[in-house]
């Protein structure tokens, strides 16, 4: 792998001289106005690699090699990450306090939150970084976002919307925090609020974390709120309950024709029903669907993983009815643990 680092299996060249404008290197007042250590924070936060077997089912949409960064919750190793970094992982490494790489082993990945859990192999000699409240955090509050190797990687930024996200991967948070400007590395970056505690973990690039008609770019974090009420069931478990949803395998977005198809896993459990790209749907069952949240509500509200889901859907002029028999995600995933 080159020098240049990969995000998400892409590399953010445009983005990186707008994060570096903004890094605390660059003279960030954020860093000299807390009541915290911001060394001691900038160590918890470490650099993490995996590498994905080449037959991996997300190998061709997010890479065999990814690279972003962890946080230190524990003197035991325990790292926390975002999920998409280490999914089919065959192997994982963080580094030390000494800039060694040392191996991990993946605890846990939760689909749904988006969270993922490695331990290293050894004690990495770096300070936890204590968990917050992202429920405390409101728009306007100024804020760290902390990537793995010091100040030129790290920016001060303000949170700029906390708003419901739906992603088009059959992802949903009630609630997510956006931030702006954005990171250049944003994957498993940690939020961090002026009483230094950890807020959220950095997801996704967006160019609306403000929203129409004042579209900002920045990131989408995963509030740490999240971790809690699951944290001993990803510990014991390596997913938590939420992840056992209904999986469609559909790529849905919101157009202006309705929530068109716009994606099909192949050989997934849309595609194998009947389900074609173009088709727009309009009914879970009896209810009609406008948002890809509400969509996804509906259907995962009938049962677990292996449900079959009526759904009506347009094909051009005609409505037709089609029953799709659910999976679970993880059957198609290559794991290196089990669930």
């Amino acid at each position: 792998m080159s020098d240049e680092k990969r995000v998400n299996g892409h590399r953010p060249k445009g983005l990186l001289p707008l994060a570096f404008a903004a890094s605390l290197s660059s003279g960030s007042s954020f860093a000299e106005d807390v009541d915290f250590d911001v060394e001691a924070v900038l160590s918890g936060v470490v650099r993490l690699h995996a590498e994905i077997a080449a037959d991996g089912y997300t190998a061709p949409m997010l890479g065999v090699e990814r690279e972003g960064h962890g946080i230190v919750l524990d003197d035991s190793g325990l790292i926390l990450t975002i999920g998409y970094l280490i999914m089919e992982a065959i192997a994982v490494s963080v580094e030390n306090s000494e800039g060694r790489m040392v191996p991990a082993r993946i605890v846990a990945y939760d689909y749904g939150s988006g969270f993922g859990l490695v331990r290293a192999s050894e004690p990495l000699k770096r300070p936890a970084i204590p968990i917050g409240v992202s429920a405390e955090v409101r728009v306007n509050d100024t804020v760290l976002v902390v990537g793995s190797g010091g100040r030129s990687e790290s920016i001060g930024a303000f949170v700029v919307s906390k708003r419901e996200f739906a992603g088009y991967w059959e992802y949903l948070l009630d609630e997510a925090i956006f931030t702006a400007p954005p990171h250049a590395n944003w994957g498993g970056t940690a939020l961090i609020g002026k009483d230094g505690r950890l807020l959220g973990i950095g997801s996704l690039y967006v160019e609306d974390a403000r929203p129409a008609p004042h579209n900002l770019a920045g990131n989408m974090f995963v509030p740490i709120d999240l971790l809690k009420p699951i944290f001993s069931e990803l510990l014991s478990e390596g997913r938590a309950a939420g992840s056992r949803r209904p999986w469609m395998g559909m790529l849905t977005s919101e157009t202006e024709n309705g929530l068109e198809i716009v994606g099909l896993a192949p050989k997934g459990p849309a595609e194998t029903h009947g389900i074609k790209l173009g088709d727009v749907v309009i009914k879970v069952g009896d209810d009609v669907v406008h948002s890809m949240a509400g969509m996804y509500r509906k259907i995962w509200a009938i049962g677990d993983a292996g449900v079959e889901v009526p759904l009506t859907i347009l094909r051009g002029s005609t409505a037709l009815r089609l029953g799709v028999t659910s999976e679970d995600r993880y059957h198609r995933l290559k794991l290196t643990h089990s669930y």
